[in-house]
């Protein structure tokens, strides 16, 4: 007997989506929600630690759902695998290598590639970069967004001024030492969590912003552009990114949707980087 629909889509969201990301998972989830309850489906939210598939199985075996957006892509994850096994229709958030994987994302590398020539431009020297967990595919994108720029300027990223896996302050601050310490005077981070962080630090180290660092963050949020000085910062259309994500899954399910539209993006120039 064919199963019957449950009107459940699952949201599977990592452990640690409240400490990075924040803003983004946040506006995801809003697009997700807003556009499935218009289509009269409920959420399911399901919690990832690591590679853990313990709340997802359960899930999936006890028929809960219909189809599941993954919120964040993983260049490891046994996620995709899974569900496919279990005939599960799922779309990612983020990019994928796999072909045959439904994936919708902001235009990471293209914004990045812009707001790191701008830096470049402006700055007339090298810029520092502060990134986070290099199994996301969207740092896998920011990255090359940031080299990218630096070619298109004829110029080499500086190697002793990119700093990865940032995750907690101490290494935010380890890292803006070392920034400080080799001369940068322009730093660019890869989201608001860390940019939140390396305000803390420099705050703490009494470094003045623009005087003494230009400061610039791939992600946007309230914080940064309340902040003193205003951060300059991508603004990403993340709700509208949460709602393709819905919009496709539901298609995928059989359902007449609108059109997706597209998820922009805008540089916005402020006060740290004049």
């Amino acid at each position: 007997m064919a199963q019957r629909k449950t009107y459940n889509l699952g949201l599977l969201l990592p452990a640690d989506y409240g400490n990075v990301d924040f803003s983004f998972f946040k506006d995801c989830m809003a697009g997700v929600y807003q556009t499935a309850t218009r289509y009269n489906y409920d959420l399911i939210f399901s919690i990832m630690e690591g590679d853990d598939l313990t709340q997802l199985r359960r899930l999936v075996h006890n028929r809960k759902m219909d189809g599941v957006i993954i919120s964040r892509a993983t260049e490891s994850s046994a996620v995709p695998d899974y569900l496919r096994e279990n005939k599960m229709p799922f779309v990612m958030i983020g990019t994928s290598r796999e072909s045959q994987v439904e994936t919708v994302d902001n235009k990471n590398q293209e914004a990045v590639e812009e707001l790191t020539q701008i830096m470049l431009l402006k700055c007339r020297g090298p810029v520092a970069l502060l990134g986070g967990d290099e199994n996301y595919s969207v740092t896998e994108s920011r990255l090359a967004g940031y080299l990218s720029a630096h070619r298109k300027q004829g110029m080499e990223p500086a190697k002793n001024g990119i700093f990865m896996n940032i995750s907690s302050y101490s290494a935010a601050m380890e890292a803006v030492e070392r920034i400080m310490e080799r001369g940068f005077k322009s730093l660019i981070c890869m989201d608001d969590a860390i940019s939140d962080m390396v305000l803390g630090c420099l705050r703490e180290k009494e470094v003045e912003i623009p005087g003494a660092m230009r400061v610039a963050s791939m992600y946007d949020s309230h914080q940064l552009e309340n902040n003193s000085p205003s951060i300059t910062s991508i603004r990403f259309d993340s709700v509208r990114l949460g709602s393709n994500a819905c919009l496709r899954l539901l298609h995928m399910l059989g359902e007449q949707v609108e059109e997706e539209t597209a998820a922009g993006y805008q540089v916005i120039l402020r006060e740290s980087t004049k």
